[in-house]
C-alpha cells in the first residue's frame, strides 16, 4: 500500500458516520414513464469509431441499454485523409474537381455508420463541419492541436460558412439520399439529424443570421431527400449565460416565425431541439471541486427558454452534450480540475445529475428525450491519462458502470420519499459545496422488477463520512423475490483503483490486463439474496461511502 492510499484509508477509518438517511419507495405509486435519456453518447473524433478500442466500447454501450443507443460525432463532413487526432476527424465526403464540380465519397462515413448499425445503434447524425472546398476561409484547414495548446487553435477553415449555399444543400441532400439507398428508408426514418455544433461559440465563424441560413438550407435538404426524416438544432451551448440564451431564443424565433432562407416561406423544419449543458470544476487548495450547479443552471435556463414558446412545449429535446465540463481531450495532467475523470467523482456526478435532468424537465413542463454524454475513448493513449472517456485502452472506467446501472432501470418511475436529497432549486443555486453530501434516489418499476438507484454525491473530492442508508420499499408483491445490490465505489466496479494497486503500469502484462478488464465490470456489493416481502414490504440497510453509487434490483 502506498503512503497516499494509507493516509486515505486512515482518514476514512477515523471519520464518524453521517446521520442515517431514510429512503422510502412506494412501488405502487407510479409517477411517469422512465425515459432512458442516458442511452445517448458522443465524441469529437469520428475516426475512433471503427478502430480497435472504439468498436469494443461501442459494443459495450449497445449492450448496456435495453433501447437503441444514439451516437453523435463531430466532423462527419470534414475534408481529410481519415486519420484520427485529438479534437479532429475527417471523412473526405466532399471535394471538387478542377472545374468546381462536386465529388462525393461516402467511404469513411459509411464505415462509421456501418459500425453503429451493426450494433443496432442509431446515428444522431451531425451535419457538419464545412468541407474545405466549400469554406469561405479554407486556410488553414487542418489543425495540429495538442493537450498543451490553446483551445481556440482548433477553430480553422472547417468552422466557416459555405461560399455556396446551394452546393451545401446539395451535399446534405446527396448524403441523406445515399443513407436511404444504403440502409433503407425504414431504418433512416429512425435516425435523428441535427445541424452543426455550438454555433454560438468558435465552432461557427459566421453570424447568427448566417447560421440560420445554413440551418434552413440543410434542414430543407434533409426533408427533400426523406420527407419523413427528423431534423433539428441548434446544439448551442451554455444557455445559462445571457449571450447563449439570446442565441437559443433567436434561433427558435427564426425557425418558428422567420423567413426561411431556402424556401422563402415562414418557418423551418424543427423536429427536435438540442442545446448543451456543462458543469465547471475548479482546483482549489489541492482539491477538485465540481460545478454541478452550472450544469443544472444551463439545463434549467434552456428548458425555461423552450417552454416560453407555447408551440414547443411538447417538442422532443435532447441535451446534445451533457457533461461536468467542456473539453474531453484536455487531460488532468495539464488541467488539474479535470482529475475527477478516472475515479468515483465522475461516476457519482453522473448518477446525481441524470435523474435531475428528468426532474428539471418535469418542473418546466418540457419533453426531454435524451442527454448525450460527451465521452468515448482515446485510441492508443496512455492508461488513465485523465481524458474524459468511458474506457482507457479497452479498460472500462467506473463511470461506465453507472450507465450499466441506469440501463437496468426500466418501466415507470415510482414515488421516492427522501428528505436528505438536495432540492433541485438548491443545486441550481449552489451545487453541493458545503455540509452534508447529496444522497439522492430514483426508483423505477417494470412488470417483474423494481430498481432503486442511490448516490452519495458531493462537489468536493475530499474524503467524507460514510452514510448509513435505510431503504424501505412498499407495494411489492407478496412473493419470493431475488434481491441484488450493485455498487460503484473505491472497492467495487473500479478499474482505476485496481490499476493503482498494480503500481499504475503503462504496459500491463496479459494477466494484469485481464484483471483490469474484470475490475472494469459492474460488481455486486454482496451476494444476491432470496427474500419475501411481508405484506408487500421490504427493508434493507447498507453503508454508502462518499461518491459511492448503489443499485438495488428486486425481481420476481
Amino acid at each position: 500500500m502506498t503512503i497516499k492510499s494509507l493516509i486515505f484509508s486512515c482518514a476514512l477509518a477515523t471519520m464518524a458516520a453521517a446521520q442515517t438517511v431514510s429512503i422510502r419507495v412506494d412501488a405502487n405509486a407510479k409517477t411517469e414513464p422512465l425515459k432512458p435519456i442516458w442511452s445517448y453518447f458522443g465524441y469529437d473524433e469520428p475516426n475512433y469509431t471503427y478502430m480497435k478500442d472504439g468498436k469494443k466500447l461501442l459494443t459495450e454501450l449497445a449492450a448496456l441499454s435495453p433501447v437503441p443507443v444514439y451516437v453523435r460525432a463531430h466532423s462527419l463532413l470534414v475534408t481529410g485523409d481519415g486519420r484520427a487526432a485529438l479534437k479532429w476527424g475527417s471523412t473526405n465526403a466532399y471535394t471538387e474537381d478542377a472545374n468546381g464540380k462536386p465529388i462525393y465519397d461516402w467511404t469513411i462515413v459509411d464505415k462509421i455508420f456501418d459500425t453503429y448499425i451493426e450494433r443496432k445503434m442509431k446515428p444522431l447524425a451531425q451535419i457538419g463541419f464545412m468541407p474545405e472546398a466549400l469554406s469561405t476561409h479554407p486556410q488553414p484547414y487542418k489543425h495540429n492541436w495538442g493537450v498543451g495548446n490553446t483551445y481556440g487553435d482548433i477553430f480553422t477553415g472547417w468552422a466557416y460558412p459555405p461560399k455556396d449555399y446551394a452546393k451545401w444543400a446539395e451535399l446534405v441532400f446527396q448524403w441523406v439520399r445515399h443513407c436511404v439507398d444504403r440502409y433503407g428508408k425504414a431504418e433512416v426514418e429512425t435516425w435523428k439529424w441535427e445541424v452543426w455544433n455550438e454555433p454560438n461559440i468558435g465552432y461557427w465563424k459566421g453570424t447568427p443570421e448566417e447560421f440560420h441560413k445554413l440551418y434552413d438550407f440543410a434542414a430543407d435538404a434533409v426533408k427533400r431527400a426523406l420527407p419523413t426524416s427528423k431534423v433539428g438544432g441548434p446544439d448551442s451551448t451554455g444557455p445559462g449565460s445571457e449571450r447563449a440564451a439570446s442565441f437559443l431564443k433567436g434561433f427558435l424565433e427564426h425557425v418558428l416565425h422567420g423567413k426561411n432562407y431556402a424556401t422563402g416561406k415562414v418557418g423551418s423544419p424543427l423536429d427536435h431541439i438540442l442545446f448543451h449543458a456543462k458543469g465547471a470544476p475548479k482546483f482549489v487548495d489541492g482539491n477538485v471541486v465540481m460545478g454541478i450547479d452550472k450544469q443544472m443552471n444551463d439545463l434549467s435556463k434552456g428548458f425555461e427558454i423552450i417552454a416560453s414558446f407555447p408551440e414547443l412545449r411538447n417538442k422532443p429535446i435532447m441535451i446534445g452534450e451533457s457533461d461536468p465540463e467542456g473539453c474531453a481531450a484536455c487531460s488532468s495532467s495539464r488541467y488539474p480540475q479535470n482529475a475527477y475523470r478516472n475515479g468515483v467523482m465522475y461516476s457519482s456526478y453522473t448518477a446525481a445529475i441524470m435523474p435531475r435532468h428528468l426532474d428539471l424537465a418535469k418542473k418546466h413542463g418540457v419533453n426531454l428525450v435524451g442527454a448525450v454524454t460527451w465521452a468515448f475513448e482515446f485510441e492508443d493513449q496512455p492508461y488513465f491519462d485523465g481524458f474524459r472517456d468511458l474506457a482507457t485502452n479497452g479498460i472500462d472506467k467506473p463511470v461506465l458502470n453507472v450507465f450499466r446501472m441506469l440501463g437496468m432501470m426500466t418501466g415507470d418511475r415510482v414515488k421516492v420519499e427522501n428528505s436528505s436529497a438536495m432540492t433541485i432549486e438548491a443545486m441550481v443555486k449552489g451545487g453541493v459545496k458545503d455540509g452534508a453530501s447529496d444522497v439522492n434516489a430514483m426508483a423505477a418499476r417494470d412488470v417483474r422488477s423494481l430498481t432503486v438507484l442511490v448516490s452519495n454525491y458531493h462537489d468536493s473530492g475530499k474524503p467524507g463520512p460514510v452514510v448509513p442508508v435505510e431503504l424501505t420499499i412498499k407495494g411489492l408483491p407478496s412473493a419470493r423475490m431475488r434481491m441484488e445490490h450493485y455498487r460503484v465505489d473505491h472497492q467495487f466496479s473500479n478499474s482505476y483503483e485496481a490499476w493503482k494497486k498494480m503500481g499504475s503500469p503503462q504496459k500491463p502484462t496479459d494477466d494484469q490486463y485481464a484483471a483490469l478488464e474484470r475490475a472494469g465490470q459492474l460488481e455486486m456489493a454482496e451476494s444476491p439474496k432470496w427474500v419475501t416481502a411481508a405484506s408487500g414490504n421490504l427493508e434493507m440497510k447498507f453503508d454508502l461511502p462518499r461518491h459511492g453509487v448503489s443499485l438495488v434490483r428486486i425481481t420476481w
